[in-house]
C-alpha cells in the first residue's frame, strides 16, 4: 500500500497589485508614496516637455475610499479601504491616481496563465491572488516556488509573494510574512516558531470583533489562542467556533484547493462622493444606476453567466441599507434588462432621504448557454424621466 504524498498548498498573492501596474505605465513614482482610487479628474495631465502632472492627496475633495497603495504609502499609515480624506491627513503628499480596473484584469489574466503553465491545479480567490496544489509536482518545493515567482514577473514585469504549506490556512498566513517579493515554506514542525508570535488577527476567519473579544480575554496572539483553555474559548464564541480556533492555531487545515467555482451571484457597487437625492440628483444618478448595470453584464458576459434574480442594494445617508429583489421568469444578462427589473426593485425602496450608496446584483445563476430568453419586460425605475 502506497503513501499519499504530503500536502504542499501555495497562496499568491501579487504585490500591491492594483498600485504595481500603475507604477509600470508611470514608473517615475517608483519609491514615492501613491495611492489608487481616484476619479477620472485624477487622471495624469502630460505636459509640454512630455512630463506628466499627478494630482496629490493633498487636494482631493470628496468621500471615496482608498483602493490600494504603494508600500511607501503604507508606512504613512494609508492602507485599502480607508477613506480618502482620512488618507489625506496622514499622507499629503502622496501621488493619487485612479483606478483602471480594465487594466488590473488584464494583468490578473496574464498573471494566472503564466502559472497554470506550470502548475494546472489552480484556486481563483480574486483578481490578485490565487492558491496552488503543488503535492503531485515533480520539483522541489522552493525550486518550484522560484519558477511560479518567475514565470509571473516574465509575464506582467510584476513581483509576488508566495507561501508554501501543508494546507491553505498556513500557505495564505505564509504568503505575507516577507512581503513583497518573498517565497515563505513553512511545515508543521514550524508552526510554534513561525506562526504562533503573529497576531490572532493574522489566521483568515478571525475578524475585528473576533480579536477585540479575544484581546479582552487577554488573548493576542495565534500561540495564546492554541494554549488557551477549551473551556473558556468555548464560553465566549460558543462550541463550533471555539473548536474551529483551536484547529487553526495549531495549523490544521483540510480544505482542498478548489479548482472549479460556481458563482452565487455578481454584482457591482458604488459609493458616491457626495450624499444624491432621488428627485434632486435623478440625473446624475440615472446615469450610476446605467454604469452599475452596464459593468455588470460586461462580468456577466465575462464570465458566461446569466441569471434569474435582481436584487438592488441602496445605503441612506445615516448609513442604514436597505435591499430590495426580483425574481425573473427567464434569466438574463444584458444591462437593459437587468437595469428594467433593478428599476422594478427601486419602486419599493423609500427615496425622501439622500444616498450614499447604490448596488445592483444578479444571482440565481446559470451558464449563459442555458440562459433562454434574455430580456423580461418590466416598469420603467424612478432614476428616469417620465
Amino acid at each position: 500500500m502506497t503513501t499519499a504524498p504530503p500536502r504542499r498548498i501555495a497562496h499568491l498573492d501579487m504585490d500591491a497589485f492594483f498600485a504595481s501596474v500603475e507604477l509600470l505605465r508611470y514608473p517615475e513614482l517608483r519609491g514615492h508614496p501613491v495611492v489608487v482610487g481616484g476619479g477620472s479628474r485624477h487622471q495624469p495631465v502630460t505636459l509640454a516637455d512630455g512630463t506628466r502632472k499627478f494630482s496629490r492627496l493633498r487636494d482631493y475633495v470628496g468621500r471615496g475610499v482608498v483602493t490600494t497603495s504603494t508600500y511607501e504609502a503604507r508606512a504613512f499609515g494609508v492602507f485599502s479601504a480607508m477613506g480618502m480624506m482620512k488618507a489625506a491627513a496622514l499622507a499629503p503628499d502622496a501621488f493619487l491616481l485612479p483606478t483602471d480596473f480594465d487594466s488590473y484584469r488584464r494583468y490578473s489574466r496574464l498573471f494566472k496563465a503564466a502559472v497554470a503553465t506550470i502548475v494546472p491545479h489552480v484556486e481563483d480567490r480574486g483578481v490578485d491572488e490565487i492558491y496552488l496544489d503543488l503535492t503531485d509536482h515533480p520539483d522541489d518545493t522552493r525550486t518550484l516556488g522560484m519558477k511560479l515567482k518567475a514565470a509571473v514577473k516574465e509575464a506582467t514585469g510584476l513581483t509576488c509573494s508566495i507561501g508554501i504549506a501543508p494546507n491553505k490556512l498556513l500557505a495564505k498566513i505564509c504568503s505575507d510574512l516577507e512581503k513583497p517579493d518573498g517565497l515563505t515554506i513553512v511545515s508543521y514542525d514550524d508552526v510554534p516558531v513561525r506562526i504562533w508570535p503573529l497576531a490572532a488577527k493574522k489566521i483568515n476567519g478571525i475578524g475585528p470583533k473576533a480579536a477585540a473579544k479575544l484581546a479582552a480575554l487577554g488573548i493576542e496572539t495565534v500561540g495564546q489562542v492554541a494554549l488557551a483553555d477549551p473551556k473558556l474559548l468555548q464560553e465566549h464564541f460558543g462550541l463550533n467556533y471555539a473548536e474551529w480556533l483551536r484547529r487553526v492555531s495549531h495549523g490544521h487545515d483540510e480544505r482542498a484547493v478548489v479548482t472549479t467555482h460556481e458563482p452565487k451571484g455578481i454584482s457591482r457597487e458604488t459609493t458616491f462622493e457626495r450624499d444624491l437625492h432621488a428627485k434632486h440628483d435623478r440625473e446624475a444618478l440615472s446615469e450610476i444606476f446605467t454604469r452599475l448595470c452596464t459593468r455588470l453584464a460586461d462580468d456577466l458576459e465575462r464570465k458566461r453567466y446569466a441569471g434569474r434574480t435582481v436584487g438592488l442594494k441602496l445605503r441612506y445617508a445615516d448609513f442604514r441599507t436597505v435591499t430590495r429583489d426580483v425574481t425573473l421568469p427567464a434569466p438574463i444578462c444584458d444591462a437593459a434588462a437587468i437595469r428594467r427589473a433593478a428599476g422594478e426593485c427601486l419602486r419599493r425602496v423609500p427615496l425622501e432621504q439622500r444616498m450614499r450608496l447604490l448596488g445592483v446584483r444578479v444571482s440565481a445563476l446559470v451558464p449563459i448557454e442555458e440562459a433562454g430568453a434574455r430580456v423580461v419586460p418590466v416598469q420603467r425605475d424612478l432614476f428616469e424621466e417620465s
